[in-house]
């Protein structure tokens, strides 16, 4: 799987993406999809434009942000030549945990059958090369449940593009320290987890 990200999570990437997501700023989404659509291959390049994915929130989710980051930088995507957005391709079919502090096989666990493909667009899917689109790449579970659901669906070829991506050299302690955390529990490793 290709992982195309803008950045690695850092404090840097970190103030951007909880600005963005939990700070309201969704005009950042410009901003951000920007930096990931540099990383991204031309489009132009391919017999036909990749579909851009966004991961799915659980309807409770969206109606409590009220909005889905992921959606938004797809649409930015799209707007920057990078594909064609397909908002409504996955559906997240339960509630799952915030998945901060889970370690690798509890966040697989969370996440078994929790995201399918909306059977309405399963044959649009069918043959057609998909950019997953997301905010933070952490562990990889959220991005393998929804690969193995488009890749249920005959997607051709799944690439994943990120704003920021957890280095995966580095320990969650090594991502968690420093003075600006303080009152920040080390095991809450994703943003989502705020």
């Amino acid at each position: 799987m290709a992982v195309h990200a803008a950045t690695y999570y850092n404090d840097a990437s970190r103030r951007l993406v909880l600005a963005y997501k939990h700070g309201g700023k969704i005009t950042l989404a410009g901003l951000l999809a920007r930096l990931m659509a540099a990383r991204l291959p031309d489009p132009a390049q391919a017999d036909r434009k990749p579909l851009l994915v966004p991961v799915p929130l659980h309807r409770w989710r969206l109606w409590q942000r009220g909005f889905n980051q992921a959606a938004l930088l797809a649409h930015e995507l799209a707007r920057l030549g990078k594909g064609e957005v397909l908002v409504d391709a996955l559906m997240r079919q339960r509630r799952t945990p915030s998945l901060g502090g889970l370690g690798r096989e509890a966040r697989e666990r969370a996440l078994a059958g929790a995201i399918a493909v909306n059977p309405k667009r399963a044959s649009v899917i069918a043959g057609r090369a998909v950019v997953l689109v997301d905010d933070v790449f952490t562990s990889g579970a959220t991005t393998r449940a929804c690969i193995a659901a488009l890749g249920g669906a005959g997607a051709r070829s799944i690439a994943v593009a990120c704003f920021a991506r957890v280095d995966e050299a580095a320990t969650i302690r090594d991502v968690w320290t420093g003075p600006s955390r303080r009152g920040l529990r080390p095991e809450n490793e994703t943003p989502e987890a705020f």
